[in-house]
């Protein structure tokens, strides 16, 4: 049995209609830059992240870039972040020509330790970009706070905990901003790429609509150098659609893991997902820990088992950023997660016999 890591053609097999209906009314319309349903999904979003504002934009990576923009960063500032996270979290920052200033993860959660954070500020430093990897939201109480006392913004790399919850806030409603991504492999994810800036700040909402748009409010007057960062109005229709069923393809993906838990809970060298105190975790993905992870590997491989490695190179390694002069050992959690962690197939079309070919693969590989 061939079972993918994710399998998107069954998704949007299982609510053609609705998809086809909302890509025809678009064509329909003409309107495919900034029309309507895009208007109407930043409406949605930012009722469902609970917060006043919600901007859209081309991309997470965007999202990211937009609310540093917003922020006026400048090269040789420092933004304080993870080096266990997907690249753009951190490419967002060097692309201003400011410094990534990193932080090591609370090895339970994969999410940056706040307990950490303080030695790591200095007079360059600006702010704070926790990243909510998996589908859990950061501890962003402690996070929130060191930004407040040392006058630091917060922007919230959400791009993977849509409809997280943690301590009654959702991701994207307790920093300064929040960063979706609409990636395919997103639990809410369009076809193509697409992302969304959250915030309860009106000036900051402001800034990032016209920064989308090369930085004007008028066309063709522009107050700021801004880039050219829209979301297609076909992605948006799509994303509207999706978004209806988004709560129910969740409590699945929670329902998955859940089922992986108790079937791996006993199995000697597996480490189960960690949530955290008051978090509700969407799974973006459900990730355990293993320590003869290349063994597993070749066995999920042998059984056409689809599984991926988020992610096998810390940032602070990586060739470009030698510059940086961090070395080997610098961050012994993330280190030692890059070599360990495996992601299994959790998403909603996952059948029951697909879901326990994964569970026997794992259990005979550990002889459990």
């Amino acid at each position: 049995m061939s079972i993918p890591l994710l399998d998107l053609k069954a998704q949007y097999l299982s609510i053609k209609k609705e998809i086809d209906k909302a890509v025809q009314n678009v064509l329909n319309s003409g309107k495919f830059i900034l029309g309507p349903e895009v208007s109407k999904l930043e409406e949605e979003i930012s009722k469902f992240s609970n917060t006043k504002y919600a901007v859209s934009c081309a991309s997470g990576t965007d999202a990211l870039l937009l609310s540093l923009m917003a922020f006026d960063l400048k090269p040789g500032d420092e933004v304080i972040t993870t080096p266990f996270t997907f690249f753009a979290t951190v490419g967002s920052i060097s692309r201003l020509g400011a410094v990534p200033a990193f932080v090591d993860i609370d090895p339970a959660t994969f999410n940056i330790n706040p307990d950490l954070m303080e030695e790591k500020i200095s007079g360059r430093t600006r702010g704070i970009i926790p990243v909510h990897l998996f589908g859990q939201i950061a501890e962003m109480n402690p996070i929130v706070k060191i930004g407040k006392d040392k006058n630091l913004f917060v922007i919230e790399d959400a791009c993977q905990s849509i409809g997280a919850v943690s301590f009654d806030k959702k991701a994207g409603e307790a920093g300064d901003t929040g960063c979706f991504s609409f990636f395919p492999s997103k639990n809410l994810g369009c076809f193509g790429d697409g992302g969304m800036v959250t915030t309860n700040r009106e000036d900051l909402a402001a800034k990032i609509k016209m920064l989308r748009v090369h930085g004007g409010k008028d066309r063709y007057y522009h107050d700021f150098v801004g880039i050219n960062s829209r979301l297609d109005t076909l992605q948006a229709a799509i994303l509207l659609v999706e978004l209806k069923h988004l709560e129910e393809w969740t409590n699945i993906r929670i329902k998955n893991a859940k089922l992986y838990n108790n079937a791996f809970k006993d199995i000697d060298g597996v480490t189960l997902p960690v949530i955290g105190r008051n978090k509700y975790h969407v799974f973006n993905q459900y990730t355990i820990r293993v320590k003869k992870r290349n063994g597993l590997i070749r066995e999920l491989e042998k059984r056409g088992i689809g599984f991926g490695i988020y992610y096998p190179l810390p940032l602070h390694l990586q060739k470009c950023y030698r510059y940086l002069n961090y070395k080997k050992g610098d961050f012994p959690e993330s280190e030692k997660a890059a070599q360990e962690v495996i992601s299994l197939p959790v998403y909603p079309f996952l059948s029951d016999d697909m879901r326990n070919e994964v569970i026997t693969a794992v259990k005979d590989y550990f002889g459990a």
